[in-house]
């Protein structure tokens, strides 16, 4: 591996990291409310920093002392702007390495190309978030952004490192991955739902929801997208079944990510390639089971709740891995690059550590 390989691999890794990093504290944003602690964009109160911003943040303390807007909140809020704009500038760096070099990294600049237009919008929604005041269908879109920039560093770091090839068994089983990450999308559509509606304590029971297993629910309520924060189409306040069927519906959908994602995780346990990420997927899966269920009988504390938003992430990073491993060749392979292992037979003759040559 060259130099400019190994710097645009270290980039790509770092940023990678932040963004794993910024969804979590995202989700610390969202959790504990902070959302608004600057209630406009980009800067807060028109200065650039909450510093500049004190005597309009403590007249609107002393105004609504329990509200969005307070000296630690608006610190939270303009933290999380930092980072988001950090990782626009580590990722218009790599789209340009991946531009610049594109001769020497030998692989296409498309993918850094998504990205950087991935993180682009994502800084809208962002924006839009504090214009829009939290409204559900804007909060919701932002989460799923964040998982999809996620998604795409981890698409680039993937193919940026050496991993070996899968058996064909494991390759057969990439539909099934494909469907069950389908899934895990929708169930995270599903969650980010249930946070920016606040109905995460609409059911305070287990396994049943209000003493029953199908409580009373309205649905249409509860999934009519284009509304404020909290109200209804018609500006009326959210009734308590519209929160419960939020709740009851990401509560069962993830039995079926659970079951699926399951089963798939464990058909590819046997393939050294990938034992590793599909032991992860085992572990986070059965983490995920217990922070949900402690977000319900502790009464949804922040921690553990970022944790539960993390574990998703976590998920979703390692399915990618996963998918990426078993639908490209490595680029990279012992030391070598796979397109000249192709030119080099005794490279494929050679034992790549980690996997069964039997």
């Amino acid at each position: 591996m060259g130099a400019i390989e190994r710097r645009y691999r270290t980039l790509v890794y770092l940023t990678w990291f932040l963004t794993l990093d910024l969804i979590m504290f995202g989700a610390f944003v969202r959790l504990s409310d902070s959302g608004l602690g600057c209630p406009d964009w980009p800067g807060c109160y028109g200065s650039i920093s909450p510093f500049g911003a004190s005597q309009a943040i403590h007249n609107a303390y002393l105004e609504m002392p329990y509200g969005p807007v307070s000296w630690v909140k608006a610190w939270i809020e303009m933290v999380h702007r930092y980072v988001g704009a950090s990782l626009g500038l580590l990722i218009i760096a790599i789209a340009w390495m991946a531009w610049r070099h594109k001769k020497a990294l030998r692989q296409s600049a498309t993918l850094a190309t998504l990205t950087l237009f991935t993180v682009c919008l994502q800084g809208a929604l962002g924006a839009w978030t504090v214009t829009h005041k939290l409204m559900p269908i804007v909060v919701t879109t932002h989460l799923l952004g964040g998982i999809s920039v996620l998604a795409l560093m981890t698409c680039l770091a993937t193919r940026a490192s050496p991993y070996p090839t899968p058996t064909a068994a494991s390759k057969a089983m990439r539909p099934w991955l494909i469907v069950a990450l389908g899934l895990l999308i929708i169930q995270i559509a599903l969650g980010g739902w249930v946070s920016s509606n606040y109905a995460a304590l609409a059911c305070l029971d287990f396994p049943t929801c209000h003493g029953k297993w199908i409580p009373e629910m309205d649905f249409q309520q509860g999934y009519t997208f284009l509304r404020p924060l909290g109200l209804q189409a018609s500006g009326e306040p959210l009734p308590q079944n519209a929160l419960t069927a939020i709740h009851w519906v990401h509560r069962n959908t993830a039995w079926l990510v659970f079951l699926l994602l399951g089963v798939s995780a464990y058909r590819l346990l046997p393939d050294p390639a990938l034992r590793r990420y599909a032991a992860l997927v085992l572990g986070l899966l059965c983490a995920q089971l217990i922070t949900g269920l402690s977000t319900i009988f502790f009464r949804w504390p922040l921690f553990i709740a970022v944790l539960h938003n993390g574990g998703a992430a976590a998920l979703v990073l390692s399915c990618v891995t996963i998918l990426i491993r078993l639908s490209y060749p490595p680029l990279f392979l012992q030391g070598k690059r796979y397109d000249e292992s192709v030119s080099h037979p005794s490279l494929h003759s050679a034992p790549i550590p980690g996997t069964d040559q039997t």
